[in-house]
Order: C-alpha cells, then structure tokens, then sequence
C-alpha cells in the first residue's frame, strides 16, 4: 500500500508519493509558474487581420490572443466555426468566418511570450487520467505508441461500445493517451464520464458568461492526484491544508466519489513532510551521488541528449567472492534506478551502465529485476537488453520537466559543466587577453580585476611571466583583487 501526502501553501504545492516508508514519487508545482496551455475562455474578436488570415481575440489577459484561420475548427453548437475549402480546394478566407465583435469559445494552444498574445484555437480538448476529450468531434483516436494494429483496433472497439451515439446521449471524440492501454472498461468509463462533466460544465458557464471570462483550467496539482496518482493500492491521502482539502473533497465527490473516502485533513503539529524525512529525500534526488544500503553508489549525469546511470560497488565488501559482490550490488541498484527515475522524473534516453557481470544467469537475472521494478512505473518506460558494451538502454516518457530542472539553474561560475578551470588556466587566459587588447589598444596601462587566488598567483608562481608581457607590450600591468569574484571571472580594465 502506497500514501499520498501534499503539502500546500499558496505559492507551492508538493506531492509525495511514499511507500513503505521511502518515498516513490515526487511532484513540485509553483503558482506563479502555471501556464496558459489548456485554459479554455469565452472570447470576443476584437480585430480581424485578413493580410496575416489571422484574428486578434479579447480573453480578458493583458495582450490580445492571437487566432489563424488553421486553428479555426467546426462544431455544431453556436460559436465554433471552421475553416473550410471551397471548390477548387481554396481555403475560405478568415474574414468570411468571423468578425470583429463575435463570440468565440476559445482554447490557449501556446503560452504568451514576450511580447507576443497566447496563441489560440478553437478545437476544444480535455485532458484525462487516460484520455483526451475532444466534444466538437466523433473520431476515436488510439496514440502509436499503444501495442500492435490489432490492440489498437481492439481498443477501438471497446472505446465505440463504451462512447455510444450522440442518440444515446454520448458521442463526442476520444484519444487514448499511452497509459490506457491495460485500462478495464470500467476505468475508461470513469475517465469518459469525468471529461463529459467537464464539458458540460464548461458550456454552462459560457453560456451565462461575458467575454474574457475563463470557463475551464487545467486541474492544479492538488486535483491532479485524484485524478492521476490515486489508485487501488493507495491507501491514503492526507493534505496540510484545510482550504485544499474541502475543495480536493468537493472535486472528489463530484468526480471520484470512489478517491474521497481516502482523503483526511492532516492535523499534526510536524510538518507533513517530515514525517517520512521527504525534504532531506528532495535534496538527496537532486545530488549527482545516490548511496546504496549495500556500500555501493549510482551517479546520475542528465544532459540534454540522455541521462547516463553509473554503478559501482563502492565499499561493498559483504559477499563471498567478487562475482557474487557484483551482482548483489547490481541488483540492489536496479531497484534503487527505477525509484530515483520516478523521483527525479528523468525522461528520453537513458543509458545505465551496470557493473560488468562475467556470468549469463546473472545478467539475465539483474534485467529481470530491473523490468520488475520499472513496471510499478506511472510513466511509460521501453526498456531494451544489454548492448555488447555491456550497457542497459531505455526510454522514458517525458511529462513534465525533471526535478533538477524544475528546482536548479546552471551553475553561474561552470555554467553547468560542472567543473571551473584552475587558477593557472585563468592567469594564461588573462595574458592572452591582454596581448590580444595591445594590439588593437595603447591606454597607458592594463588593469586586472580578479579573484584573489589569481591575483596571489600572478604575483607569486606567475609574476616572472607577467613582468616579461610587461615589458613585451611596454605598459605596466597593475593587479585588483575583488573577493565577490569567482576563479574564472575577471576584468581587464584599460586606463
């Protein structure tokens, strides 16, 4: 059995996912930091601009959305319209589809950005656990990724059974997102019944709404976990906050009666998340070093192309001979992988380098392991064998930014190279600046600004080199130490 605690304040929400007592996921979420994607306004078309076939649209933001004729989609109900092809397969012009002063239900496809408007559309989509709602449509759309053409083809099947006709009081378009391709029946009508409410919901206000008033947000994460985290084997779900959990309470009745009987108010005088020690888990999912049980360790390096994983015994000594020491450690560490890619949200490609192993049975044993673990994986994961160097590759799909990306920045003083050059490095660097400065400049004399330990340098192991460029360009050099610089930061000041 798995808990959910959520620790909320107003400026940040933090989920944990804790089992056993160590913590399986982690989700952070900042106010200030939540997009425009997915929110759905009534708007009005302030401007049409037939030279760009685009519109301006008010929806109430500070700069105009922005809407082209390609984003203009068909639904029967009043206020969407479509952007169709005339005989000859020429495109009907924008201005011949709306007009300044119309009502529109609009949907922000791109988030403002500078300063350009969002950007907008008028196919209107909705997000479930396991499906994407789209009302103004009847396809019964099944994502690639999902199996082979016939489990494709059998979940359509099923997901036509379950929608039913507009007679019947169904109809609208599905996608079934990745994760609904071990679904029930029951789970997938859970998640259509949802998403109709939602709609409903959405055509009601807007039916009684001025424009610029926003009909529908994406859920904030406190209601996210009812609808993505909480499963069978959850056994509770406890929030710091009472404001939150009479509204997570009211959204569950409405939605997931089945979640709400799980939700408690948290009363305790600790902090939430100390009770399972998750800040000190947070600070430890972002460090490069990840220390096993055993005396072993992983170090996790994340780049922009792939995470690699490396595994080493470290000071594990326990087993009876070194083949036998490898394997428990390799096998410890499969497990500890999978964990630390849920906390971390590490997605792409992902290259782990296991200890080398002589024996077949033990490899085979270590990916059996592995598969095991990341099956338990909310996030969908194609784990391949291992490579003739001995690697270990698979994807994770990406959902969101990973922790490190969400809560770090580059370093300022490596940049994120994770290594500064040294103090001799810098004084060479310096120099050649210098000479370069010369030939193109004659102040009468070059100052440098610099760290201290460069500056002790060049006037100690360096100061022989220095009085030669001295007299080589024929102006004194003089030396500042500024101690708020880093090793490589200096300047060279021309006076």
């Amino acid at each position: 059995m798995e808990d959910i605690l959520i620790n909320w304040s107003p400026q940040e929400t933090r989920v944990a996912v804790v089992e056993n007592g160590a913590v399986q996921e982690l989700h952070v979420e900042r106010t200030l930091e939540r997009g425009l994607v997915g929110n759905v306004y009534s708007g009005k078309v302030a401007r049409v601009l037939p030279g760009m076939q685009s519109a301006f649209i008010d929806i109430g933001l500070e700069r105009a959305a922005f809407l082209h004729v390609a984003d203009l989609h068909v639904n029967g109900a009043p206020g969407h319209v479509r952007s169709q092809h005339a005989e000859g397969g020429v495109a009907t012009p924008i201005e011949r589809l709306v007009f300044e002063g119309q009502a529109l239900t609009v949907q922000v496809i791109k988030d403002p950005i500078g300063t350009k408007g969002a950007r907008l559309s008028t196919q209107i989509s909705i997000a479930g656990r396991m499906l994407v709602f789209l009302p103004q449509d009847e396809h019964i759309g099944i994502s690639q990724k999902i199996g082979s053409p016939e489990a494709r083809e059998q979940l359509r099947s099923r997901m036509q059974a379950l929608v039913g006709t507009a007679e019947q009081g169904g109809g609208g378009g599905f996608i079934l997102r990745t994760n609904a391709e071990d679904a029930s029946d029951e789970e997938l009508a859970s998640d259509i019944a949802y998403l109709r409410k939602a709609w409903a919901a959405i055509r009601e206000k807007g039916s009684n709404s001025p424009p610029g008033t926003l009909l529908h947000q994406d859920l904030s994460l406190v209601e996210r976990v009812l609808r993505d985290l909480v499963s069978e084997r959850t056994g509770s779900i406890r929030i710091d906050s009472k404001l939150q959990f009479d509204v997570l309470h009211s959204f569950g009745e409405k939605f997931m009666p089945a979640a709400t009987a799980k939700l408690e108010h948290y009363r305790g005088e600790r902090p939430i998340f100390d009770l399972n020690n998750i800040d000190a888990e947070l600070s430890r999912a972002l460090a490069r070093r990840v220390d096993l049980k055993s005396g072993g360790y992983l170090i996790f390096d994340q780049t922009e192309a792939m995470t690699t994983v490396d595994v080493n015994t470290g000071g594990f000594v326990g087993a009876r001979n070194f083949d036998d020491t490898i394997f428990k450690t390799n096998l410890e560490a499969a497990g500890a992988i999978s964990r630390q890619l849920r906390l971390r949200n590490l997605g792409g490609i992902i290259i782990v380098d296991f200890i080398d192993m002589t024996r077949e049975e033990h490899r085979s044993a270590v990916l059996t392991e592995f598969r095991k673990q990341l099956g338990r994986d909310r996030t969908k994961v194609t784990l391949g064998g291992f490579t003739q160097l001995g690697l270990v590759e698979m994807t994770r799909k990406r959902t969101r930014e990973s922790l490190s990306r969400m809560l770090c920045e580059p370093c300022p003083t490596c940049e994120g190279r994770g290594q500064v050059k040294t103090a001799r490095t810098v004084c060479y660097d310096i120099m050649r600046e210098i000479l370069r400065e010369a030939r193109q400049f004659s102040p009468k004399e070059f100052r440098i600004v610099a760290a201290a330990n460069v500056v002790e340098m060049l006037l100690d192991e360096e100061s022989q080199h220095l009085a030669g460029l001295s007299d080589f360009i024929g102006k004194p050099i003089s030396l500042t130490a500024e101690p708020a610089n880093q090793t490589e930061h200096y300047d060279i000041v021309l006076l």
